[in-house]
């Protein structure tokens, strides 16, 4: 009883020892240039459409002038089927070339401004500010990268 006891002390004191992966990036794996922006939102029970049609008049249209003028490569919006389940239940993807794209940029600003116009901004900020907090709880925002194993 006591060999069996020990035996077991043994293999749990070698399971709970941490793994030390040999995994060399560029050698083992690749890591994309490109750059994934998530944002996990939660939205409230029965407001989901609600919600999709707001950001289809500021985020959609604001994605889409970005696309058209280089500044993302796309974008993307998921949704839960489970729409009462776990933190959140839509993710808004936008996909940028690589993490410089991020970066602040006067001319870039100015030319989304120029196409989006003032009082677009304005309007949509209003809405936004008004009703999006009744509706919806961003819980997340995740900055990622593809990994492809080799």
């Amino acid at each position: 009883m006591k060999l069996k006891h020990a035996f077991a002390a043994a293999l749990l004191a070698a399971a709970s020892l941490p793994v030390y992966a040999d995994l060399t990036p560029w050698k083992d794996y690749d890591i994309s240039d490109a750059v994934w922006l998530f944002t996990t939102v939660k939205v409230e029970p029965n407001m989901s459409d609600l919600y999709l049609e707001g950001i289809a008049k500021s985020w959609v249209e604001g994605n889409e002038i970005a696309k058209k003028l280089g500044q993302i490569e796309d974008y993307r919006i998921y949704r839960s089927d489970l729409q009462s389940s776990g933190k959140f239940n839509l993710m808004l993807v936008v996909k940028f070339k690589n993490t410089a794209d991020l970066a602040p940029d006067k001319a870039k600003y100015d030319a989304f401004m120029k196409e989006y116009g003032e009082q677009r901004n304005k309007e949509t900020t209003e809405f936004a500010q008004k009703t999006y907090p009744k509706m919806r709880e961003i819980t997340g925002d995740y900055l990622m990268r593809e990994i492809t194993l080799k």
